[in-house]
């Protein structure tokens, strides 16, 4: 049976946060995940979520994985919710990590779709129904088609939101037309959270109507996202416009380092090592940036830094 979660509407700015790592690229640091969770609290943010893409979920052990959802909950203690990533393509390990998760003291679980084979519509909306009925905590859906070759069609989400425990969707499609047709189709549903990944067009989508941003730039900014989110809400178009001026710059110059695949990764964790918060290391298959590489994302955090003194 499905539980009756909570109706409070969830929104803001969410970051997805980065798994600290120490120099053997696969053991949890946990210095780090304790600097990186008082920075990006102090930043105002509200909530956090863990093993996400951004957390490098699919390439950490679930020892680490549970490691970090203890330490993460540990570390927060109350103080903002805590969202865990539990995709899979397993249910049964779905399963069990969001029982850990929940006992930890987590809010709310994630999953994207299972991203081996290929399902239909009507197999994915069997597959969310059954995975909600049996957890023990409220499910944000994650729309990532570039990484699990399935989007969630918008007729599937309107059907899964009448499930008790389905409380919202992430999406980081980057498709604002899907994202207006949600906001659209779902507008008598209020308490149905609507959030975007790419920080991009989160100022727009909030706009549109979305709740807030699961945005990876909070890993290293959090005031400036936050200033962001308020600044949308309040319609305060001005101020929207020069904030979006810094987000654009923070992923066209952290974010597009090189001729990787993985840019995204070492860019944001090579900037939060250069802000002193964590350690570079990116988890295998991946490597952090080389030195030269390194040198280009301290020149652009600098510089970053000087001009968002000007506007916060």
């Amino acid at each position: 049976m499905s539980i009756k979660p909570s109706k409070a509407v969830v929104g803001g700015i969410i970051p997805p946060m980065v798994t600290p790592l120490m120099s053997d690229n696969l053991s949890l640091d946990i210095k780090g995940v304790n600097n990186l969770l008082e920075h990006i609290i102090a930043g105002g943010v509200h909530g956090v979520f863990v093993l996400g893409t951004t957390g490098e979920s699919t390439s950490l052990s679930y020892k680490t994985r549970e490691k970090l959802i203890n330490e993460t909950c540990k570390i927060v203690n109350g103080r903002i919710p805590v969202f865990v990533g539990i995709t899979d393509t397993s249910i049964e390990e779905s399963l069990q990590l969001a029982s850990f998760a929940k006992k930890a003291g987590a809010s709310y679980v994630v999953a994207a779709p299972p991203y081996y084979y290929g399902l239909g519509q009507e197999e994915l909306y069997k597959y969310y129904w059954k995975l909600a009925d049996s957890l023990p905590l409220p499910l944000f859906l994650y729309n990532m088609p570039s990484h699990t070759k399935i989007n969630i069609d918008a007729k599937t989400v309107v059907r899964l939101s009448e499930h008790s425990n389905i409380v919202g969707l992430k999406d980081s499609s980057a498709n604002t037309v899907y994202f207006q047709s949600l906001c659209y189709l779902l507008k008598s549903k209020p308490d149905f959270s609507l959030i975007v990944g790419p920080e991009e067009i989160t100022a727009e989508t909030i706009l549109m109507g979305g709740k807030g941003g699961v945005n990876g730039g909070a890993n290293m900014f959090p005031k400036l996202y936050v200033a962001l989110y308020k600044a949308a809400i309040a319609k305060d178009l001005a101020r929207v416009e020069e904030l979006q001026s810094l987000v654009m710059d923070i992923t066209t110059s952290i974010y597009t380092l090189g001729s990787y695949g993985s840019s995204y990764l070492k860019g944001l964790k090579g900037a939060l090592a250069t802000l002193g918060i964590i350690q570079p290391y990116i988890a295998p298959p991946f490597s952090c940036f080389d030195e030269k590489e390194m040198r280009e994302v301290v020149r652009n955090i600098k510089r970053i830094e000087i001009e968002m003194a000007k506007v916060l």
